[in-house]
C-alpha cells in the first residue's frame, strides 16, 4: 500500500511538471536559435557601420550573455519558480559591481563612445588630456598614444571623451602660421617679399590656398609679419624647420633685422 502510495504520488508530479519541462525545453531550443540569429543581425549591423572589431566582438558577447540570462529566466518562470527575487539579486549584484567598478565604467563607457563616434582611429596625430601623440591602440578602457619622442602614454577613454581633442590628421592639409618680427628700421616690403619667395621656392608648400603675408602686429620692439601657407601633414614639419632657417639666413643675407634683447655690461670704474 505505501509503494502505491509513493508511486501515485509520483505520477502526480510528473503528470503536473513533465508539460513544464517539455515547454521549457522547447523554449530552449527556440529561444537559443533566434537569440543566436539576433545576435549574428547585430554583428553585420556593427560590420556594415564599421565598428573597431574589438567593439564589434564586445558589443556581441555583451548582447549573446544578456539573452542568455533573459532566457534562463523565462524558462524558470515556465518551470513555476519565482524569478522576482532571482531579478532582484542580478540588479542588486548589479549595482554592487557598478558602485565598486565607477571609474572602469565611465572609462569603458568613454572607450564605447570612442569606438562608435571615431574622433579619431588608429595612426591619427592627436592632442588632448595635456599630451600628443600618434595613436597606437584604442581599448575599450585606455587609448595609447606614441609621443613624439617615443614615449608611451595611456590616457583613460573616461576622461579623454569628456574633454576637447584635436585631430591633426582629420584633414589631409594644414595651415601654418609663422611669426617673424623685424626691427622698425627695416624694410616692411622687402620683408615681406622675402618670406614670399622663401615659402614659393619649395616645392612641399601648396599653392592654393596661396601664401599671404601681413603685418599682424606694432609689438613694442618689432614689426610682426604673420606668414601664412599650408602643407600636407606629412610635409608640414618639414615645411616648417625650412621656413625658419631660411627666413634667418635671407633675412640675414639682405639686412633684415630680428629684435632681440641685448645685454649691455657695464663696468665699474675703479
Amino acid at each position: 500500500m505505501e509503494t502505491d502510495k509513493w508511486l501515485q504520488q509520483g505520477m502526480e508530479v510528473v503528470a503536473e511538471y513533465a508539460p513544464r519541462v517539455v515547454l521549457a525545453i522547447l523554449i530552449w531550443i527556440v529561444g537559443s536559435i533566434v537569440f543566436s540569429r539576433i545576435v549574428k543581425f547585430a554583428r553585420k549591423i556593427m560590420e556594415r557601420r564599421r565598428y573597431e572589431v574589438s567593439l564589434r566582438e564586445f558589443l556581441g558577447t555583451l548582447l549573446y550573455w544578456a539573452l542568455k540570462i533573459l532566457l534562463v529566466i523565462v524558462i524558470l518562470g515556465t518551470l513555476g519558480i519565482e524569478t522576482t527575487s532571482f531579478a532582484a539579486i542580478i540588479a542588486s549584484a548589479g549595482l554592487a559591481v557598478g558602485l565598486a567598478l565607477q571609474g572602469s565604467l565611465a572609462n569603458f563607457a568613454g572607450g564605447v563612445l570612442i569606438l562608435i563616434f571615431k574622433p579619431f582611429k588608429v595612426g591619427d596625430f592627436i592632442e588632448a588630456q595635456g599630451l600628443s601623440g600618434t595613436v597606437k591602440e584604442i581599448g575599450i578602457i585606455n587609448t595609447v598614444l606614441n609621443t613624439f619622442g617615443n614615449q608611451q602614454a595611456i590616457i583613460p577613454n573616461g576622461k579623454l571623451s569628456n574633454e576637447n581633442i584635436v585631430n591633426y590628421s582629420a584633414e589631409s592639409t594644414r595651415r601654418e602660421n609663422i611669426t617673424a618680427g623685424i626691427s622698425y628700421d627695416s624694410d616692411i616690403k622687402k620683408a615681406k617679399a622675402i618670406l614670399l619667395d622663401i615659402v614659393k621656392s619649395n616645392e612641399k608648400v601648396l599653392k592654393h590656398p596661396e601664401p599671404v603675408v601681413m603685418v599682424a602686429e606694432l609689438a613694442d620692439s618689432s614689426v610682426n609679419l604673420s606668414l601664412r601657407y599650408w602643407a600636407t601633414n606629412a610635409d608640414f614639419w618639414d615645411c616648417r624647420w625650412y621656413v625658419l632657417e631660411e627666413m634667418k639666413n635671407r633675412f640675414d643675407a639682405e639686412g633684415i633685422e630680428i629684435p632681440f634683447p641685448h645685454q649691455v655690461e657695464i663696468q665699474k670704474q675703479v
